[in-house]
């Protein structure tokens, strides 16, 4: 995979988003009843937690990052960085097509935000202040993500 830049994460925001290898559909109910009250305001509303309160704001451990509404992999723990900003970061997502990009106009900002391709669960933003090579910073709920961790 290459890596992604913001030119890419526009253009996928623009333009369409690239196809995801798989597609999980749910109804709400059926969300309601695997997932708990703050995964499911956060996934399926598109809510945010509080800065640094996340499972996995400060979290080092190796693995992979999977979403915990239907556990395609998203992200690599080997390209989480400390942001400071209160939320789980990373520069790439661990496929082009794990990820779905919308821009975001909401409270008179212009972001982009992110969603697990397979089955449309909010995850958070991205930006363009993240570090060298790509200059991405994935901006990530902690109830959005459960971590595989390898043995």
């Amino acid at each position: 995979m290459n890596i992604l830049k913001w030119s890419d994460v526009m253009k996928f925001a623009e333009k369409g988003n690239p196809t995801p290898a798989k597609r999980i559909e749910k109804s709400e109910d059926e969300w309601k009843k695997i997932l708990s009250p703050a995964q499911f305001s956060i996934t399926r509303l598109k809510g945010t937690e509080r800065a640094f309160t996340g499972e996995y704001c400060e979290a080092h451990d190796p693995g992979l990052y999977e979403c915990v509404c239907c556990g395609t992999l998203l992200f690599d723990s080997r390209v989480k960085f400390e942001s400071g900003t209160g939320w789980p970061s990373f520069t790439q997502p661990v496929e082009e097509n794990a990820i779905q990009y919308h821009k975001d106009i909401s409270y008179g900002m212009v972001r982009v935000e992110v969603l697990c391709n397979s089955c449309d669960s909010h995850l958070g933003h991205v930006f363009s202040d993240g570090p060298n090579p790509s200059g991405l910073r994935y901006c990530i709920n902690s109830a959005s993500l459960q971590l595989r961790v390898e043995k």
